[in-house]
């Protein structure tokens, strides 16, 4: 039940991971804070690209965060720690075999990770057994589906159905961002709610066809390309072609859109 992390754990990944939080921090967290003296929960915190924001705009909180990587964690720690927060521990811990008794925390906070589980329910089923009655959880996930950009281009779509495929085929689910009401509820969680968080980049926003189009979500797709070729869905050149067209949607003339999902529920 481990879950499989597509994009793999090179250090272009970490920066990607990087440039991601660090673009979207105020689309993404602008709403997020947690009460001084409470308990939260970071599953799957990976290179601490999250953790960062978390640990700084709520800084009388103390947080645990946890994942599976060892290296991972160390690099979040080194990212906490030189950002100058000291309320963050991090633990080595898988989803699924969490070492805490249930009611530990009062808030859960999972961001990127549902879309990597093949049984994204049983997770969460969980993560709501380790909060106190009345505990939150914030989930956040993005839904390849929901990239649009001009140029429009039909190489670039197939590159995109690439990163959805193997996804898929790793048991994941690039396509679960809609999904997030659904997931919640059936997990038991009371008083859901979600909001879509759309990310607009036209020539008039440098900082986010940097940050985004180019370093986040191309980069992304073009991490895939191995892979797609050696399972023999695009040929090398045809992948190729298809991530120049994304650069494409970066000149001062293009257009790039993709929506975020952020979900909240409680524990009744």
């Amino acid at each position: 039940m481990t879950p499989t992390y597509v994009h793999g754990y090179r250090p272009r990944e970490a920066e990607r991971l990087a440039d991601q939080a660090g673009t979207l921090v105020d689309l993404l967290h602008g709403d997020t804070a947690y009460p001084a003296g409470s308990h939260v929960l970071e599953v799957g915190c990976g290179v601490g690209a999250q953790t960062v924001t978390l640990a700084q705009r709520s800084p009388e909180a103390r947080f645990t965060a946890v994942d599976i990587s060892a290296d991972s964690l160390a690099e979040a720690e080194r990212r906490v720690r030189a950002a100058g927060s000291a309320n963050v521990e991090f633990r080595r811990a898988d989803l699924f075999d969490l070492p805490f008794e249930a009611a530990s925390f009062d808030h859960v906070f999972v961001c990127f990770v549902l879309e990597h589980l093949a049984e994204p329910v049983a997770a969460l089923e969980i993560l709501r057994t380790l909060l106190r009655p009345r505990g939150t959880i914030t989930a956040i996930e993005g839904d390849h589906g929901s990239a649009y950009f001009h140029p429009d281009d039909v190489a670039a779509r197939a590159a995109i159905a690439c990163q959805i495929q193997l996804q898929a085929a790793a048991g994941g689910d690039a396509l679960i961002g809609r999904q997030l009401y659904p997931l919640l509820t059936d997990a038991g969680f009371a008083e859901v709610t979600v909001s879509p968080r759309m990310v607009y980049v036209d020539g008039s926003r440098p900082d986010l066809i940097e940050g985004f189009t180019e370093r986040t979500f191309t980069a992304m797709i073009e991490g895939v390309r191995e892979p797609a070729v050696a399972a023999g869905l695009l040929t090398g050149s045809a992948f190729d072609e298809g991530v120049a067209a994304l650069h494409r949607t970066a000149a001062p003339d293009g257009v790039f859109c993709y929506t975020f999902f952020k979900a909240v529920g409680a524990r009744a």
